[in-house]
Formats: structure tokens, sequence, C-alpha cells
């Protein structure tokens, strides 16, 4: 029994050309706009999961796929840093952002450390791999990074070491909790 997880990273917004922790900002016209142009081109679905996020709903929508949340899907909790740029919390608190940086258990900001984060994605792909079928999710990149991780089965630390660009694909395939890991496609191309 094989499954299939395609991940889907949002179209862009201003969140991310302003380095700013996600504050659930729209899409931008931009991201908008490529969204658009790369519908169509997806794989069917047995089933479909979206994150929270608006970005990553409208993206859904714009891709013609259904929209409903999955809230276990969800970007990384930043407690007090949502929506304030990497450069404003790193004025005010730079020994804190040393320490989201280096410690996968750090949470000093209120939310959610990235190793939780990464438990929560596992245990999402624990429950998706009971099922033999394709998944396409639209989720944020850090939770592609987290996906990455568990598939891999790496040292947290190494979400760091993971970029994840708008309107990417990542797919994960394999069966009884082991996972190959196919790279970032463009969408548009399988």
């Amino acid at each position: 029994m094989t499954t299939r997880v395609t991940l889907i990273s949002p179209a862009a917004g201003d969140a991310q050309r302003e380095v700013r922790f996600d504050d659930d900002a729209p899409l931008s016209e931009a991201g908008l706009r490529r969204v658009r142009a790369a519908a169509g081109g997806l794989p069917v679905a047995d089933r479909t999961a979206v994150s929270p996020s608006v970005r990553c709903r409208r993206t859904a929508g714009e891709l013609g796929l259904p929209v409903e949340s999955a809230p276990e899907l969800a970007g990384c909790a930043m407690g007090a840093w949502r929506g304030r740029t990497l450069a404003e919390v790193a004025e005010a608190d730079p020994a804190a952002v040393s320490a989201w940086l280096s410690d996968p258990g750090f949470a000093g900001h209120g939310g959610e450390s990235l190793r939780e984060l990464c438990g929560r994605v596992e245990s999402w792909l624990a429950d998706v791999a009971g099922a033999s079928g394709r998944v396409l999710a639209v989720v944020e990149p850090d939770v592609v990074r987290a996906a990455a991780v568990c598939a891999l089965r790496v040292p947290v630390d190494a979400f760091w070491r993971m970029d994840v660009p708008p309107l990417t694909a990542t797919e994960l395939s394999g069966r009884g909790g082991r996972w190959n890991l196919g790279l970032g496609w463009a969408l548009g191309r399988p």
C-alpha cells in the first residue's frame, strides 16, 4: 500500500518579501498572478489538506482545490513574534533569535518550538500513511521543511538547511512509515 503526499508551498505574500513572521496577510498581486498561471497542472488526489493560513487557503482555491483547513498543518506558531520582521526581533532580542536558530526546543517567543512543529507534522504523516493513494496538501514552507526532516529522519536542526520556494511541490512517497523524498518541482511541471 503506497501513499503519495504532495506538499505544495503557497504563492508569496508580502510577509515573505519583508522577512516577516507570518501575520496571516493575503497573497501579493504577483503571488496571485503566479498561482493563477500554475493552476491546472496538479495530479488527481484522493484526499486534500490545506494549512489554515490565508495564503494557503487562497493558493488552494486558485489551484482549484477544496479549501477545507487542516489545523494540524498550520505553520509554526510564533507567539509574540508574529507579524514582526526578523530584523525587528533581532534588534530587540538578539539572544532570543540566536537561541531560536540554534536550539530546536526554543519557544521563548511564547509559541511553538521547531521540535514541536516537527512532532505535529510527523503525527500527521503517520495518519496519512495508514491509507494508500495520493494526498495533495497546500502548506506553509516550514511545514514542508518539517515533513522533510521527518521523512529523512535527520536531526531537527537540519530544518534550517532547506529552502522551500513559493509554488513548488515536494513529494513524499512510501509505505509502512518509510518515506522517499522528491524535492521541490515547480508547479506546472510534473
